[in-house]
């Protein structure tokens, strides 16, 4: 307990620790506040002189720069106008001295054009000479050059006739080709650009004609190209169609596109390509490379001299896919493996079952002719014990038969016995 007195009555109070400490505590915040008020007071009031004094020392600062810059601008306006007078003045004196210039060389030109003329002149009279001259060469040249066209143009109709005349005979044997060897003219075009790069760019590729007419139907080329482990790359079906100019049928290239695509199919080809000199007018063959995938599936339609073009595309683009191919055919054999493997498996729990029982069926069969033979041996045994048994009592039966129980009840075989017996006694005596 401590003892608190009363500053106004004098009183004293006994407050335990926790009523001091409390009353303590009201005492010490309440100065505190006071003290935090008087500071901030005098810290708001410190503020508003600092800041009273800074705009004072800013402002005369601003005016002194001010001036400052006044003197400046006044003295840099005097100077350029020294300068520009200068300046003027030396402009004047050089525009003095080039008219003077300008005069001496008008005098100097006057006198340079009186030469000129002079001199033009004379050459001009050459000139009018020399003039004449090729005029006459000229009319001789042209005279000669004359008998020279006319004798190249008689010439050059000689020529014509005779292209004509060969023109004429090359469309008569186009005439009478028949479609056949036309197309046949167009594969051997394609193939002799094909084996131009053969060598170079289709290295690992195979380029050959279709000899295969199993179905029924066959393509004009097959194109097949396979990388280093054997993985093909593209395949692509060729068929070249062309036709004379003078055929009565004409053909068109949708005619052929239907049988392409079922040789493409038949022979396992990738891509079908119809390389086509038909219809030759018509603008969408012209173009370039057609697609028609749209009506049959990995089909384009080409003029010839798209021919390596068309190969070369399908073919970057299948080498794009490659990797994936590659990837793909090992899943396809790692597949394959598997499938190998359980048909294997099965084959064998088929061949082993179907042993199995064969040779239970066969054990079954031995035990039962063993239990057979078991039974048929004990029957032979029982025979055999019950034969012993009866040749027993035969031979107890022998062993048993006399000479007396033979004869007993027979008078006759008792004598006979008895002339026996005496005339054996008879032998031994002699």
């Amino acid at each position: 307990m401590n003892d608190i007195i009363c500053p106004n009555c004098k009183k004293v109070f006994k407050v335990d620790e926790a009523g001091f400490a409390d009353i303590l505590r009201q005492v010490r915040d309440h100065q505190f506040e006071e003290e935090l008020h008087e500071r901030l007071e005098i810290a708001e009031k410190e503020k508003e002189s600092a800041v009273k004094l800074a705009e004072a020392n800013m402002k005369n600062s601003t005016q002194a720069d001010i001036a400052k810059k006044d003197r400046e601008l006044a003295e840099l306006k005097a100077e350029k106008d020294r300068e520009l007078g200068e300046l003027l003045t030396k402009k004047e004196s050089e525009i003095a001295s080039m008219k003077s210039k300008i005069d001496n060389a008008e005098t100097e030109k006057k006198f340079a054009i009186t030469e000129a003329t002079n001199k033009i002149e004379k050459e001009r009279d050459g000139l009018v000479s020399e003039l004449k001259s090729k005029e006459i060469e000229k009319q001789l040249l042209e005279k000669s050059l004359n008998e020279k066209f006319s004798a190249e143009l008689k010439t050059k109709d000689d020529i014509i006739k005779m292209k004509d005349e060969e023109i004429a005979l090359r469309k008569d044997m186009k005439i009478k080709l028949s479609t056949k060897m036309v197309g046949e003219t167009l594969e051997q075009h394609c193939e002799t650009e094909f084996n131009k790069l053969r060598a170079t760019g289709f290295q690992n590729a195979y380029f050959e004609k279709d000899s295969d007419s199993r179905g029924g139907s066959k393509g004009d080329y097959i194109y097949r190209e396979s990388d280093k482990s054997g993985n093909e790359i593209i395949s692509i079906m060729f068929e070249m169609k062309n036709e004379g100019d003078d055929t009565a049928t004409k053909h068109r290239n949708e005619d052929f596109l239907r049988e392409l695509d079922k040789d493409r199919v038949e022979k396992k080809c990738e891509y079908a390509v119809l390389v086509t000199l038909l219809e030759a007018e018509n603008d969408l063959y012209n173009i370039g490379i057609v697609d028609v995938s749209y009506k049959y599936p990995k089909m384009y339609v080409i003029r010839p001299q798209f021919f390596i073009q068309i190969i070369t595309l399908l073919r970057n683009a299948a080498m794009n896919s490659l990797k994936y191919k590659a990837e793909l055919a090992l899943v396809k054999n790692q597949n394959i493996d598997i499938t190998n493997f359980e048909d294997n498996i099965n084959k064998f729990k088929e061949g082993f079952a179907r042993n199995f029982g064969l040779a239970s069926q066969k054990f079954k069969t031995a035990i039962e002719e063993i239990d057979k033979t078991i039974d048929h041996l004990q029957k032979t045994r029982a025979a055999l014990l019950s034969s012993d048994n009866n040749l027993r009592l035969a031979n107890d039966k022998a062993e048993d038969l006399t000479i007396k129980k033979l004869t007993r009840g027979n008078p006759t075989m008792t004598a006979k016995f008895a002339e026996l017996a005496n005339v054996n006694k008879s032998t031994e005596k002699y």
